[in-house]
């Protein structure tokens, strides 16, 4: 993925942009934002490279985009560049959608994520089980809960779900942990839904 870095939008950007969509875009996200490095040149990604894509690098993304329940790599809509000969994952902004709601999560932490069927490099993912293991690997409760300390005071306890901003990084953690542990589920449902397409 391309950095990531904290920064600081001012809603004066607003007034020298000419598309009133993205006018109300950049108003309504004056302040803190999360932004991903510009990869000068970069070309946008087309279902038909997906040939060009390793199957065990394929096989990863599919799995990461299960664990987060990314809705939004469609051959439609991949949210993926082709940069210095290297393929960069961007836009997450529709994963982790269940905690606009913040309802039974501990139970969609378990689901089998059934939009996977969608994503667009599921058809060159022969290596889902065998990825599973290295990529749980990699994820630990501590690792976990340091990844969700970085997220800002700001941007946490504005559902009244919670009583405060460490009780919301909790229960990311105690989602992302829980979620680890389905991953069986969500693996089997990739591997079922990948050979429903092949």
């Amino acid at each position: 993925m391309p950095e990531i870095v904290l920064m600081q939008l001012d809603p004066d950007m607003a007034r020298t942009e000419r598309d009133p969509e993205i006018q109300q875009l950049l108003r309504a996200s004056a302040g803190l934002n999360l932004a991903l490095d510009y990869l000068p040149g970069a070309l946008g990604f087309d279902a038909l490279d997906r040939a060009q894509v390793e199957p065990t690098l394929a096989s990863a993304i599919v799995w990461f985009d299960a664990y987060i329940s990314n809705v939004d790599r469609s051959a439609r809509n991949p949210n993926m560049l082709f940069w210095k000969k290297r393929l960069w994952l961007i836009d997450h902004g529709a994963a982790l959608y269940y905690h606009h709601t913040w309802e039974q999560y501990l139970t969609f932490s378990r689901s089998a994520f059934s939009q996977i069927r969608e994503h667009v490099l599921l058809p060159v993912a022969d290596a889902l089980a065998e990825v599973d293991s290295r990529l749980r690997d990699l994820l630990s409760a501590d690792g976990l809960a340091q990844l969700v300390a970085l997220i800002p005071d700001l941007w946490l306890n504005e559902r009244a779900h919670f009583a405060n901003a460490a009780e919301q990084r909790a229960a990311y953690v105690e989602y992302l942990g829980s979620r680890l542990d389905a991953s069986s589920i969500f693996v089997a449902e990739a591997i079922h839904a990948r050979a429903q397409r092949v």
